[in-house]
């Protein structure tokens, strides 16, 4: 069996996180998708399950975090190229997330940029060279 990863995240505002998700790349898949919940699907094996705050509640006890206050996870997603990486982080930010939120990253054979969902979350896309990474060394703190 194919070995996936299902993201929950809570959202603000449904309709605008989906057309968020759909600038940077992601495809809305309607059969999993309702009124408290669009399934954004990344690739083959990642899927953001964007919630409403009222939908997600149903999923956990514990009090729903502010991402714009407080970090609980980072989302590093690769790309295939250096371009790739600009491309994401320049969709994000006319869809209306903001982008570099920390410094760029450039290793030589590794790449990557930062930006922030409208609701907060962090993504990491990055693009690494494995050729290149045998001859580096460690990263370390990505």
């Amino acid at each position: 069996m194919l070995k996936m990863i299902f993201i929950n995240l809570p959202v603000t505002d449904l309709a605008a996180a989906t057309r968020f998700y759909e600038a940077i790349g992601c495809t809305r898949n309607a059969q999993f998708s309702s009124d408290g919940a669009s399934c954004m699907v990344w690739s083959d094996t990642i899927t953001f399950q964007l919630l409403t705050r009222a939908t997600y509640a149903t999923f956990s006890h514990k009090p729903i975090a502010d991402a714009h206050k407080t970090s609980a996870a980072l989302f590093a997603i690769s790309c295939d190229s250096r371009q790739d990486v600009d491309a994401i982080v320049d969709a994000a930010v006319s869809a209306g997330g903001k982008g570099d939120i920390r410094d760029r990253q450039d290793h030589g054979f590794m790449y990557g940029r930062t930006f922030e969902d409208p609701d907060g979350n962090i993504f990491e896309p990055i693009w690494m060279d494995p050729a290149g990474m045998a001859a580096e060394p460690a990263i370390q703190g990505g």
